[in-house]
Order: C-alpha cells, then sequence, then structure tokens
C-alpha cells in the first residue's frame, strides 16, 4: 500500500458545529441528520442539560443542549440553532447547537491531544483536536455526551413524558 493510499485510509470526515464562538467536530458515521430546531417535550426530573425529547419518525429521541451540557450559559435559539441527531452505541439522541458549519476531511495524523487550558469545555468530552486552515476545530467523543445513568434515567421517565406539553 502506498503512504497516499495509506494515508486516505486514515482519513475520517467530522461534521463542524458552532458553539459559543468556537467550533467542535462530530464524528461524520455518528450523524444521521440535521433538523432544523423544534420544541421538544420535557421530562419530568432529567439532568438540566437534557431539554427533553423529541419524535423522530416514531422514535422517541431524547435532546440535549450542548451548550447546558459543557456548562456554558443558554442562549436563546435563533434561526442557525439545529438539532444534530447522532447514534451512540446504538441509541439515537439529539444535540442542540448555535449553528452548523462543514464537513471536513482530518487525517489520524493531524488530530492533536486537547491541552488542558484554554477551553471552555471540560476535555473529557474531547478526543483531540486539529487545525482546519487558520482555525482550530475540537473534535467531540460522541461515546462520552450521554452518560450511561443519564440514559437509564431517561429511559425509566419516557412514559412520563407523554403527558408533557412541547416548549420552546
Amino acid at each position: 500500500m502506498s503512504d497516499n493510499t495509506r494515508s486516505e485510509a486514515l482519513q475520517s470526515q467530522y461534521l463542524t458545529v458552532n458553539l459559543a464562538h468556537e467550533e467542535y467536530g462530530i464524528d461524520i458515521l455518528a450523524v444521521r441528520e440535521i433538523r432544523g430546531w423544534t420544541p421538544v417535550t420535557r421530562i419530568p426530573q432529567a439532568p438540566h442539560y437534557v431539554l427533553g425529547v423529541l419524535n423522530l419518525r416514531g422514535a422517541i429521541v431524547p435532546v440535549i443542549d450542548m451548550r447546558l451540557r459543557f456548562g456554558l450559559e443558554r442562549e436563546a435559539y435563533g434561526t442557525t440553532t439545529v438539532t444534530v441527531i447522532i447514534t451512540v452505541a446504538g441509541r439515537n439522541f439529539g444535540v442542540v447547537v448555535d449553528a452548523v458549519s462543514d464537513v471536513l476531511d482530518v487525517t489520524a495524523d493531524a488530530i492533536r491531544p486537547v491541552p488542558d487550558m484554554g477551553t471552555t469545555v471540560d476535555t473529557e468530552y474531547l478526543k483531540g483536536l486539529t487545525a482546519a486552515g487558520e482555525r482550530m476545530v475540537l473534535l467531540l467523543d460522541v461515546d462520552k455526551l450521554l452518560q450511561p445513568h443519564d440514559a437509564q434515567m431517561l429511559e425509566a421517565a419516557l412514559p412520563a413524558a407523554s403527558d408533557v406539553k412541547a416548549v420552546a
């Protein structure tokens, strides 16, 4: 295998999204769809960053606000606010971000370790960073966004969500 072919084989694509003036990459293989923001149905006693659930063609999908998940201030949702539907370990969930940017091709050797300083996000949710021209893109570890105990709590709370009104 030539060096060029080997490099292409180690290349991944990331959907880049904006959040609080920083750019994040989500592995494109985990992304199922991108939806404009729509109100969700609240779930009683859910963690503060879980906005609620939405009905995605008959499937109930939990939705988390990435700003709240990362300990940032919540901002009013605007015309660029989107929900990115992600599949992790066979489970769909939505993440609300400020905007979607583009798709970025990243080779494995272009991913650098995350330094412990200078980011607004706890590094536990990051698997690395990469340069894209003049900007830096933080690569998210989507497996860590929805913790197993959160998923179990949501499963238990879903029957109660059927009687709760949708919220913006």
